[in-house]
């Protein structure tokens, strides 16, 4: 589960426009998605929320690990049996997932869906758990035991009882596809939020740009940063509400995939870039690789900035975004 650390702050001075702005928070995929769309009339933007629900919804029924009678479940289904045809849609997103686990080294890696819950982050757990069973948690994980076949259009996952799930990385692909969908429509303007994936375009009403705030993962009732949206997508990884603390040590909920161990050493990850989709895989992965190598990582991607936060209070952000190195 990845933590909602973006908090949108939307200006509603109208001023001259003859534009409207309607909101609307709805649960999907699991999560709370936050609609915002600017039209030239309410029922106009009204539909476009109605038309943006609609859409990720379908999305959901192609790709959900959770309902059984999606592409993705028959493939978790048959993982070991046999390869399973999926639409383009789904393969090209599975494609696009595994180039992320290539180029992360398998920080970020949907064969994940297969690793055992022994970590508790709920407050119920007294010890770590033993390295037999971290060990034993990764056994089905492996995103270089999940076949394609480009030409059949199929997924094979090669070992009985691995699972693949898109996670909050359907979310972005979501908040991206939607955002794309209203541009074609006509829609200059909104937002789409899934659960902390963030695709913007457009404005506000009143002619000035979308902006975020960004939580203080060391008091998380707190902001510490406002910054104007120059980016069409924003998304935040961190580990500031879930967490356990063993010898001193601070273990994050968003576990290696490789390792079987909790994120250690960062609290938060904002990455600003084009895609909420890609934001969001290399968001998750820094988490995962630590400041070092995330940043190495990230480098090699100019169209994508960065705010990241370590659990000692370490501010280190992208020389784009004009921010000052500080320390909370």
């Amino acid at each position: 589960m990845k933590n909602i650390l973006v908090l949108l702050l939307i200006g509603l001075s109208f001023g001259a426009s003859a534009q409207v702005l309607r909101k609307r928070a709805v649960k999907l995929m699991g999560s709370r998605f936050d609609i915002t769309i600017v039209a030239q009339d309410s029922l106009t933007a009204e539909r476009s929320i109605d038309a943006v629900i609609a859409e990720v919804d379908r999305i959901e029924n192609l790709i959900s690990d959770w309902r059984p009678k999606t592409q993705i479940s028959r493939v978790n289904q048959n993982a070991g049996i046999a390869p399973v045809r999926v639409d383009s849609e789904v393969f090209a997103l599975t494609e696009r997932a595994l180039r992320l686990s290539k180029i992360t080294d398998g920080a970020f890696d949907i064969s994940f869906a297969a690793m055992e819950r022994i970590w508790k982050f709920d407050g119920s757990m007294m010890q770590m758990p033993n390295p037999e069973a971290i060990k034993k948690s990764v056994e089905k994980v492996g995103y270089q035991n999940i076949i394609l076949d480009r030409a059949k259009s199929t997924i094979f996952l090669k070992k009985k009882g691995m699972k693949i799930g898109f996670g909050a990385l359907g979310e972005g692909y979501a908040a991206d596809r939607c955002r794309d969908m209203m541009l074609a429509r006509g829609i200059k303007a909104g937002i789409v939020n899934g659960s902390g994936d963030m695709s913007t375009w457009g404005r506000q009403p009143d002619g000035n740009p979308w902006t975020i705030g960004i939580t203080n993962p060391l008091r998380s009732d707190t902001i510490f940063a406002i910054l104007p949206l120059r980016y069409p997508a924003v998304v935040t990884s961190g580990s500031y509400e879930k967490f356990v603390v063993f010898n001193g040590k601070r273990y994050a909920h968003i576990i290696n995939p490789k390792t079987g161990y909790p994120a250690t050493g960062i609290s938060s990850v904002t990455v600003f870039g084009p895609s909420a989709e890609t934001a969001n895989g290399f968001s998750t992965s820094i988490m995962v690789l630590g400041k070092e190598a995330g940043l190495k990582l990230l480098g090699q991607y100019p169209d994508y900035q960065y705010i990241l936060i370590t659990d000692d209070g370490q501010i280190v952000s992208s020389p784009d975004l004009g921010m000052k190195q500080q320390r909370l």
